[in-house]
């Protein structure tokens, strides 16, 4: 039989010190940890929507020259890139309309990506990312949708967690 060693006991430390960190991280709700991810992401697109408003007619040289997205046509494209780069990031901030305001902005995520700048995969997959977290488990417990949500009988509830 071996008899343990006071190594093994401080590694037994360790290892219980390192569980208990685990088990805590585990116990953060969903809705603490949404609110960064909604502004974070609001953030990106209204600051984008800021630098387009800050000179539009270099906005609309870039949509005509650089951004060039099939179809429509680049003054079109413009307005409705500051409309949603100035709305969605209100929406996501304010947790009203959340999974639809995650959807368009993946969306014009994927225009982007696609369309516009293919090599920025690195950055685009960091939106996409915190904004199908958004997408698929919504604002959380501190947001317009969820105190919407329980005074309309006809919603669903939304995961507290």
């Amino acid at each position: 039989m071996r008899h343990l060693t006071r190594t093994d006991f401080h590694a037994s430390s360790v290892l219980t010190r390192l569980l208990r960190v685990v088990q805590w991280l585990e116990q953060v709700p969903y809705w603490l940890l949404a609110i960064p991810l909604r502004l974070a992401v609001a953030t990106i697109f209204w600051n984008s929507a800021m630098a387009k408003l800050a000179d539009w007619n270099v906005a609309l040289e870039l949509f005509r020259d650089e951004y060039r997205l099939p179809v429509v046509p680049p003054e079109i494209a413009a307005y409705l890139a500051v409309s949603i780069e100035l709305s969605m990031p209100v929406l996501l901030v304010l947790g009203l309309g959340t999974r639809l305001a995650a959807f368009v902005l993946l969306g014009m995520t994927s225009m982007i990506e696609i369309f516009v700048y293919p090599l920025a995969w690195p950055t685009h997959i960091q939106w996409a990312a915190m904004l199908l977290v958004l997408l698929c488990r919504g604002a959380g417990v501190l947001s317009v949708d969820h105190w919407l949500g329980r005074r309309c009988p006809c919603s669903s509830p939304q995961d507290e967690r």
